[in-house]
C-alpha cells in the first residue's frame, strides 16, 4: 500500500512524514522545502504477530509494510504549473490513497501561505487543483473517444459517460463522488484520475488542543464537517508528539502516551483508518521459518490471497489449511487446535477473514 501525504505548504507534511517513518525528511518553514518526494517504509503494527512469534520462536519475523511518500506543499495554480505544481501532481498519481493534512492550529511563527488558517479553503485549494488537472485529462479522453468512435460505435456511450464526468468535475466535484454503475467505473478507473483517489484528512493540531477536548477545536469540527460529507475520515493528530515520540523504545513509547491519556499514536490510528477505507486486511502464516503479515483485499479468494506469497502457490492451489488466529492462540499450539478439529480445508471459493492463519497447499 503506498500512500501519498500532500497538503497546503507548512501545515506539517514533512514534520508529519519524518515522525511517522523517521526518514529524516527536510521540514522548515518555508513553501517547497520539499520538491522531490521523500519516501518511507513503515510496518503495519499487528499484536497478533507478537504473539505468534512467542508461540514459534521463527527465525525471520515480517510484518505487514506500508509505503509513505511525502508530496511537496501544493499551491493554487499547480495544475497550471504554480509552484511547480504538475511536477507535484504527477506524484500523486503513483499512489493508492491520498492523506490529506490540513492546519488545525494556530502559531504566529508559522507562516500559512493565505495568511490566515482555514480548513473549508484549504481542503478546497488542494481538492480543485487535482480536479482542475482531471478535467485536462478527461477533455483529452473525450477527443480521442469521439474520434474513435467514427469507426467504432459501440464507443459512443463511453464518450456520453465521459461528457457527463466533465460537466461534475467541471461543478467542482472531486471523480470519487461521481455516480456510475460498476462497468461505467471500470471505464473512468483507466484513467489516471487525481480526484478519483480515495482520501483521509489528517487535522494536524496544536499539543494542547490535541490531549485537550479535540471538540472545542473548531478547525477541526469544520474539517470533519467536510469529511461527513464526503462520506470519508478525519484522523486528528498532533504532529510534534508523533515526533517526541518517533525515536523511543516501545516501552517508552507506551508510558508517554498513557501519560497523556492516550492508547496509541497517530501512526496507529492513520494506518487503521487507511486500511478501513481502502477495505484492506491481513492473513497470517506462521512456523518456525518465518512469522508473517499478508495485506489482501476484503473479499479476496484462497487462490488469490495465496498468489500474494507466489505465482506458483496460485496457479497450483489445491487447498488451505485455515484457522482463526484466536482459536490458535486458545488452543496453544497447530496440533492442540487440529486435534479439536478447529482447523478446516478449505478449497477455491474460500474468501479470507482479517486473522486467519493459513497453510497453503498447492502442486505446480
Amino acid at each position: 500500500m503506498k500512500l501519498g501525504i500532500v497538503g497546503l505548504p507548512n501545515v506539517g507534511k514533512s514534520t508529519l512524514f519524518n515522525a511517522i517513518t523517521n526518514a529524516g525528511a527536510q521540514s522548515a518553514n518555508y513553501p517547497f522545502c520539499t520538491i522531490e518526494p521523500n519516501v518511507g517504509m513503515v510496518s503495519v503494527p499487528d499484536e497478533r504477530l507478537d504473539v505468534l512469534a512467542k508461540m514459534y520462536d521463527p527465525d525471520k519475523y515480517t510484518p505487514a509494510v506500508i509505503e509513505f511518500v511525502d508530496i511537496a506543499g501544493l499551491v493554487r495554480g499547480a495544475s497550471k504549473g504554480e509552484g511547480l505544481g504538475n511536477k507535484f501532481l504527477s506524484h500523486i498519481r503513483e499512489v493508492d490513497a491520498i492523506i490529506h493534512v490540513v492546519r488545525c492550529f494556530e502559531d504566529s511563527e508559522i507562516v500559512h501561505v493565505d495568511g490566515e488558517i482555514g480548513p473549508r479553503r484549504d481542503v478546497e485549494t488542494i481538492n480543485l487543483e487535482l480536479i482542475f488537472s482531471d478535467i485536462d485529462i478527461v477533455e483529452r479522453r473525450i477527443d480521442r473517444t469521439k474520434k474513435a468512435a467514427k469507426g467504432d460505435r459501440s464507443l459512443a456511450g463511453q464518450a456520453e459517460l465521459l461528457e457527463r464526468l466533465k460537466t461534475f468535475l467541471e461543478e467542482g466535484k472531486s471523480a470519487r463522488g461521481f455516480e456510475c454503475t460498476k462497468e461505467e467505473r471500470a471505464v473512468i478507473d483507466e484513467m489516471p484520475l487525481l480526484s478519483s483517489k480515495p482520501v483521509i484528512y489528517v487535522a494536524n493540531m496544536s499539543e494542547e488542543d490535541f490531549i485537550g477536548d479535540i471538540k472545542e477545536n473548531k478547525y477541526y469540527r469544520e474539517l470533519c464537517e467536510i469529511a461527513q460529507a464526503e462520506n470519508t475520515l478525519v484522523v486528528p493528530i498532533c504532529a510534534k508528539i508523533e515526533e517526541e515520540i518517533s525515536d523511543m523504545p516501545k516501552e517508552d513509547k507506551f508510558l508517554f502516551l498513557s501519560d497523556l491519556g492516550l492508547s496509541e499514536s497517530g501512526l496507529d490510528r492513520l494506518i487503521k483508518a487507511s486500511y478501513s477505507l481502502l477495505g484492506l486486511i491481513s492473513y497470517l502464516t506462521a512456523g518456525k521459518q518465518e512469522v508473517r503479515a499478508w495485506t489482501i483485499t476484503n473479499g479476496t479468494k484462497a487462490p488469490q490471497a495465496a498468489g500474494k506469497i507466489h505465482s506458483d502457490f496460485e496457479k497450483g492451489f489445491i487447498r488451505a489449511e485455515v484457522i482463526s488466529y484466536d482459536d490458535l492462540v486458545a488452543c496453544g499450539s497447530m496440533a492442540a487446535a487440529k486435534e479439536k478439529g478447529l482447523v478446516r480445508s478449505e478449497g477455491k471459493e474460500y474468501v479470507f477473514k482479517d486473522g486467519d492463519v493459513v497453510l497453503f497447499r498447492f502442486n505446480v
